[in-house]
Parts: C-alpha cells; sequence; structure tokens
C-alpha cells in the first residue's frame, strides 16, 4: 500500500514539474507577444487557442484534421512495422545488413523536401505524406532495433545454447528484452520526426483536404493567428498519438511478460 501511494506521489509530482514548465513557456510566449504589440508577427497564446477554438466548430476542420492524422499515423505505423522487421532480418542475416545498410545511410542524409518532390513526380499527392512519413521512421526504428537486439546479454545467450534454447523462444526471452528499450525510445523519436515530415509533405503538395494546406494557405493570406492555431492542433496530436502508441506498446509488453 505504501509502496502505491509512494508511486502515485511520483506520478503527481511529475505531472505538476511538467504543466509548471508548460506553464512557464506558454508565459515567455505571451510575454514576447506582448513586447512585440504585433500580433501579424506574434499572436499572443490566447489568441492563437482562441482560434483553434473558433477553427474547431468548423465542419471542414475535422475533414482536415482526420485526414491528416490517417495519412501520418498510417505511414508511423507502417514505418514502425517495417523497420522492426528489416531490423530483425539485418540481425539475423549479415549479407542483407551490408546491402541495405548504404540505403538507410541515403534515405537519412536525403532532404526531406527532395524526398517529397520526387515522390509527388511518382505517385499521387495524396499519398505522399503517406510515403515521406514512412520514410523517416524506417531508419529510426531499424537502427536501434537493431543496436537493441545486437546489446542482448552474452550470458543468457549462453545458457539458452546449453540448454537447447532456440528458435522463437530465444527471441522471446532474450533478444526481445533487449531489443525493447530501444524500441521504445525509436518509437518516440519517430512519432515526432514523423509529424513534421508528414505536415511538411502536405504544405508542399497541398491536399485537398490536411492540415498542411491550411498552413500553407494561412501563410499565403498572412494569417498568422491561424497559422499558430494550426500548428498547436499538430502539437496536441502528436503528443496524443504518442500517448496512445506508447500505451498500447506498452500494454503489449505486460502481457508479453506475463505470458512468458
Amino acid at each position: 500500500m505504501m509502496k502505491s501511494n509512494k508511486k502515485a506521489k511520483t506520478t503527481a509530482a511529475r505531472f505538476l514539474i511538467r504543466t509548471a514548465a508548460i506553464l512557464f513557456w506558454i508565459g515567455i510566449w505571451a510575454a514576447a507577444a506582448a513586447m512585440i504589440n504585433k500580433p501579424l508577427l506574434l499572436p499572443s497564446p490566447l489568441a492563437a487557442f482562441g482560434r483553434l477554438v473558433e477553427l474547431a466548430i468548423e465542419k471542414t476542420f475535422w475533414l482536415a484534421t482526420g485526414a491528416t492524422f490517417l495519412r501520418i499515423a498510417s505511414g508511423l505505423i507502417c514505418g514502425i512495422v517495417a523497420g522492426c522487421l528489416l531490423a530483425a532480418v539485418c540481425f539475423r542475416f549479415k549479407t542483407f545488413d551490408t546491402l541495405l545498410s548504404p540505403m538507410m545511410t541515403v534515405i537519412k542524409a536525403t532532404p526531406v523536401a527532395s524526398f517529397i518532390i520526387l515522390v509527388l513526380l511518382w505517385i499521387g499527392r495524396d499519398s505522399v505524406p503517406i510515403i515521406i512519413t514512412f520514410l523517416m521512421v524506417v531508419p529510426i526504428v531499424w537502427h536501434n532495433v537493431k543496436t537493441g537486439l545486437a546489446s542482448s546479454n552474452p550470458a543468457l545467450l549462453e545458457v539458452a545454447r546449453v540448454y537447447g534454447v532456440t528458435g522463437l523462444k530465444r527471441w522471446k526471452h532474450n533478444y526481445l528484452p533487449a531489443a525493447l528499450p530501444y524500441f521504445f525510445s525509436a518509437v518516440r523519436a519517430s512519432i515526432g520526426l514523423g509529424w513534421k515530415a508528414g505536415i511538411a509533405a502536405e504544405v508542399l503538395t497541398v491536399p485537398v483536404r490536411s492540415i498542411g494546406t491550411n498552413i500553407f494557405e494561412s501563410k499565403t493570406y498572412m494569417e498568422t493567428t491561424d497559422l499558430f492555431a494550426w500548428t498547436l492542433l499538430v502539437i496536441l496530436l502528436s503528443i496524443a498519438l504518442e500517448k496512445v502508441i506508447m500505451l498500447t506498446f506498452r500494454k503489449i509488453e505486460n502481457r508479453f511478460g506475463k505470458n512468458g
């Protein structure tokens, strides 16, 4: 009981610290907006959040938000799955790793804008954000998971070999526990990068319904408050998606541990 209360207090303390940090930066934003006193250059937090609420009343807001969310979430999930599978194959077969590594290096080094333009030439604009998000996520997950698999405890692997533990059981009890921390770190990094790349793709390709199109139009018509409102929405959606994905994976990890 005391352990549970201590954990609850620690969680509450972390929440208060994070909330205080967020409020601090919002305060800095508000102070800067008041000093500049030019909404065209820097609207206040109240104006930006107020405009976001106003936009949320409109039907087009939800259509654009839903379309963008589906595109980027699809790219993220496909990228995470593909990165894990490729990491496992590369770890198992070194020849495949040698062949794939240069391609991953090229993907990481190539500017996002170049990929967006190239993909736009090959496929329809509505699919570009999905492909771009996928491309940004795969190398991160691939590298981290492969590193995690390689960090498996040699002593445990030797014990498994002595007792004849092979195949899926060795992966389940030796490799996966070692790779999970690296995997979670990769997912957190990928979600933020995926949203940035996906929104950038929408801004450049201007799909019919998307957050990126609204950001582009806000810039075109110098509607700075709208620009900040849509940007706030992207941040909130990114945080929400990260929480949902991480909670889902944590539940899978807990169930995996119980079944193990």
